[in-house]
């Protein structure tokens, strides 16, 4: 696949054969995104994981202290009257909410909570929530009881983001914007590290984490030390 110039010239500033260290490796992430916009700076990450086995699937949360720079739409899915109107969410519903992505097959939110008692009414719309990995879930911290849907929609807003891994046994999340503070995205990326660390199944043999790289949003990649 052929590059454009503007990245070509990017990607010269960067070392191929070279594992940076994080300090590095977020100046260098930085200096190489040139975009209009205010890039996104994503972690990438390579597990030791076989992602066709259900066991090793690695799936999560985690709280980033300066949260992605990227405000997200939450739902929540409760047949709690009271608990939909003090929720602050942005969507809510239950079986009407259900009903009308089931007819209409359209998603405007970016995560779903649901109290237990809605998950089997939920199974219905989880081949329209699942591929866009909106399913609610336990291990996501996604599905809480009614007493703790205020705390976990908090939560989100300070910067509680699920990861999970893909088809080809990688991990992808955004960390930040190019604008911020080196310590900033430095502290989100090592709060990242230690959740995903944490999130290693155990039927996972050998080295977990086996490759990261670092790379703005239409930025080359920059290969990380996986210890600092």
């Amino acid at each position: 696949m052929s590059r454009s110039k503007r990245y070509q010239s990017l990607a010269a500033k960067i070392d191929r054969k070279k594992i940076y260290k994080i300090d590095e490796a977020i100046s260098l992430v930085k200096a190489t995104s040139n975009t209009k916009f205010d890039a996104a700076i994503e972690v990438h990450m390579r597990l030791g994981i076989d992602p066709k086995k259900g066991e090793q699937s690695v799936r999560s949360f985690v709280v980033l202290p300066h949260g992605t720079g990227k405000t997200k739409k939450i739902a929540v899915f409760s047949a709690d009257e009271k608990s939909l109107q003090q929720s602050g969410a942005d969507i809510v519903g239950n079986e009407n909410l259900i009903k009308e992505i089931k007819t209409t097959g359209k998603i405007t939110f970016d995560i779903a909570i649901s109290t237990p008692s809605m998950m089997k009414n939920l199974s219905g719309i989880a081949k329209i929530l699942g591929p866009k990995g909106l399913m609610p879930s336990p291990k996501a911290g996604t599905v809480v009881l009614d007493k703790d849907i205020l705390k976990t929609i908090a939560e989100i807003r300070k910067g509680k983001v699920n990861f999970k891994n893909d088809d080809t046994a990688n991990l992808h999340q955004i960390i930040g914007k190019a604008s911020w503070q080196d310590t900033q995205l430095k502290e989100n990326y090592f709060e990242l590290l230690e959740a995903v660390s944490r999130a290693k199944p155990a039927t996972s043999k050998g080295e977990f984490i086996r490759a990261i790289y670092l790379t703005s949003s239409m930025g080359p990649a920059i290969k990380v030390e996986i210890k600092p």
